[in-house]
C-alpha cells in the first residue's frame, strides 16, 4: 500500500504548531508536508522535518479598506492553496486552526479531500466556528468546546497534544537551576504576550513569600524593562526558558496565563496553578479555558484587573504554607484533567478518516 500524503496547516505560536509537530511524530509513514506563513514560528520548527509551503493570509478582524487587502490575500491563497493540493495529490488535510485554517479547509472542500481541524480552546475561535460545518471532524482539546459548534458533522474529545518532553518517563529533572528538592517552589510564566502586568504584580508579593520560604522561579519574557529590579537568592528571574518540562514537574504551584497550551501542560505535569487570563484574548477565550479548570477544582482564577498584592499574596501562602491538603487536593484534580496520549488519539482519528477504505 502506498504511503499517504497528508498537509499540515498549522501558524503562528506554540499553541497552534507545537500539537501539531506532535500528531506528525504519531504518524512515520505518512508523507507530510506543512502550509504556513512567512515569518512565524513554523519557519523556525518546521523545515528540518517536512517541506514547508507558504501562503501570505491575515486575520479577518481588519476594519475599514484594510479588509480590502485582507479579502484580496485571502483569494490569493486559497488558489495557492487548491492548486498544492492538486498537484500534490494530498489524501487529506490537519489543521490546528488559526486564520491559515480558512484558505486550508475551503481548498480542501473544493477539491473533495478530508479535513480534520483540532482546537485547542474551550471557546473555539471564530474560524473553527465558521468552519466546522466543512470539516469531516473537529477534535477538541476541552470537552466544553462542543457546545460552542452545533454546526460541527462531529466532535471528538481528544486533548492537545504537548510538547515531548512533558511526557518522558521518568519526568525531566530540573537540574539546571541551584533549588534543593524539599523547598515549595513557585514558578510564574507569563505565556506569549502580556506577563508585565503579571510580573509587576509578581514583585510586588515576592518578599513576603520569600521570607515564608519559598523559592521562585519567574520567567519574565523579554519585553520586561523592571525584570531584574528584584534580586534575591531564592529569586531566579528568567526572560526565556526552554526546560519547561522540568520546571512545571518541580513546581509545587504555577501562576500564569491560561492559554490552552500551557493548562494542557500543567494538567500532564499534575501540577495546580492560579490562572490569571489574558485580559486581551479573542472573545476571553482564555476565560473559558481556565474555567474548566476551576471547575475540576484544579485551579484559581482571578482576573487581572481585579487582582490585589494582599489578595495574590495570600493565595499563595494559603495553598504552599498554611494548607497543604489543599494544594494536594488540587494537584489530584489537575491530574486528573490529563490526556496523555492526546496526539496518538488525533493521530489514529486522522487514519481512520483519511483511510476509511483501507479497513
Amino acid at each position: 500500500m502506498t504511503s499517504k500524503r497528508l498537509l499540515i496547516a498549522a501558524s503562528g505560536t506554540g499553541g497552534h504548531v507545537f500539537p501539531a509537530l506532535a500528531v506528525a511524530e504519531q504518524l512515520p509513514n505518512y508523507e507530510i508536508e506543512w502550509l504556513g506563513v512567512p515569518d512565524r514560528l513554523e519557519k523556525q520548527l518546521v523545515p528540518a522535518q517536512y517541506p514547508l509551503h507558504f501562503v501570505d493570509v491575515e486575520g479577518f478582524q481588519q476594519r475599514g479598506l484594510a479588509i480590502v487587502r485582507v479579502l484580496a490575500k485571502f483569494a490569493r491563497s486559497l488558489w495557492q492553496v487548491r492548486s498544492l493540493l492538486r498537484q500534490g495529490k494530498f489524501d487529506g488535510i490537519f489543521t490546528t486552526g488559526g486564520y491559515i485554517a480558512a484558505p486550508a479547509v475551503i481548498a480542501a472542500r473544493m477539491q473533495g479531500i478530508p479535513v480534520i481541524l483540532h482546537e485547542s480552546n474551550a471557546l473555539p475561535g471564530k474560524v473553527t466556528r465558521f468552519l466546522s460545518p466543512w470539516c469531516d471532524v473537529v477534535a477538541i482539546g476541552f470537552k466544553d468546546a462542543a457546545q460552542f459548534l452545533p454546526r460541527a458533522k462531529q466532535t471528538l474529545h481528544t486533548g492537545t497534544p504537548v510538547r515531548a518532553q512533558f511526557l518522558q518517563t521518568p519526568p525531566p529533572k530540573l537540574t539546571d537551576l541551584p533549588i534543593p528538592p524539599d523547598v515549595p517552589l513557585l514558578a510564574i510564566v507569563g505565556g506569549s504576550q502580556g506577563a508585565v502586568a503579571v510580573n509587576k504584580l509578581v514583585r510586588e508579593c515576592a518578599s513576603v513569600w520569600l521570607e515564608a520560604g519559598i523559592w521562585i522561579v519567574h520567567q519574565t519574557g523579554e519585553n520586561d524593562p523592571d525584570a531584574k529590579t528584584l534580586t534575591h537568592p531564592h529569586y531566579f528571574p528568567l526572560p526565556f526558558y526552554t526546560n519547561m518540562a522540568a520546571l512545571f514537574h518541580r513546581a509545587n504551584l504555577v501562576i500564569g496565563r491560561s492559554g490552552a497550551g500551557t493548562l494542557t501542560e500543567l494538567a500532564i505535569a499534575h501540577t495546580p496553578s492560579i490562572l490569571i487570563p489574558y485580559p486581551f484574548a479573542a472573545d476571553d477565550h482564555q476565560t473559558y479555558n481556565a474555567n474548566v479548570f476551576v471547575n475540576a477544582g484544579a485551579a484559581k482564577l482571578f482576573q487581572q484587573k481585579e487582582l490585589t498584592v494582599k489578595q495574590l499574596q495570600t493565595e499563595v501562602l494559603q495553598l504552599l504554607v498554611k494548607n497543604a491538603s489543599e494544594l494536594k487536593q488540587m494537584t489530584t484534580n489537575t491530574a486528573n484533567l490529563a490526556i496523555p496520549d492526546s496526539a496518538m488519539r488525533l493521530a489514529h482519528l486522522l487514519r481512520d478518516t483519511i483511510e476509511p477504505q483501507d479497513k
